[in-house]
């Protein structure tokens, strides 16, 4: 059986419609139970600042948590002694909405304000991947069809029944390259009214797949 194999490229731009807002929270203490109180009241500080201005707490997640034990090399004399410091525990959350810049500003400035200083992170992404995903394959089809056709008809034979499909599963990077940053002292100043409204720049996606027809 002779074949034609082609490889189909698939091409999309996407503007980002959505927003996501990552959040590091940092606590120490000496005592281990301090510690916890402190990360406990770090988290409620933070969830009472978002659901004050819409967010429901189950938007809230929590994408990581550790606790750490803290040494550091400290100067007796002369010489040094590996020290114990105390407990670090680090808590990692997400926000997640749909597009709008002034809320963006509106949450970070809220953020901000909090007695827990968290580190803030701002990504533009897409909502739905595996929407995008099927767009891409489909483009990819397309493109691979009508390759085939134009190099059967420029030889002179005949496309024939499709025998193979190749393609590797993988995850797509949904987010944009624009970067969000605003220093601590310019986010607490930042508000609805003041924010410049941007717009971020449009996400490029492309997919290949390798197609094998039958030719006649």
């Amino acid at each position: 059986m002779k074949t034609i194999t082609v490889k189909g490229l698939g091409k999309v731009t996407k503007s980002p419609d959505s927003i996501i807002i990552n959040m590091k929270l940092l606590s120490f203490d000496k005592e281990y139970d301090l510690t916890m109180e402190k990360a406990t009241k770090n988290l409620e500080e933070i969830n009472s600042s978002l659901i004050n201005i819409g967010f429901c707490k189950d938007m809230i997640k929590t994408t990581d948590f550790n606790v750490y034990t803290k040494y550091d090399n400290v100067r007796v004399e002369n010489t040094y002694k590996y020290t114990f410091m105390g407990y670090e525990c680090q808590q990692a959350l997400k926000i997640q909405f749909d597009m709008d810049i002034k809320k963006l500003a509106n949450v970070c400035s809220v953020i901000s304000k909090c007695n827990a200083e968290p580190e803030i992170t701002v990504h533009f992404t897409i909502k739905n991947p595996k929407e995008l995903n099927e767009e891409l394959l489909k483009s990819a089809a397309t493109n691979a069809s009508e390759k085939a056709k134009i190099l059967c008809e420029a030889t002179g034979v005949k496309l024939g029944d499709l025998v193979n499909i190749d393609y590797n599963w993988h995850d797509l990077n949904t987010y944009s390259n624009t970067n969000y940053h605003l220093e601590k002292r310019c986010l607490v100043a930042s508000t609805m009214q003041n924010n410049i409204d941007i717009t971020p720049d449009d996400i490029d996606f492309s997919e290949e797949v390798t197609f094998i027809w039958e030719i006649k």
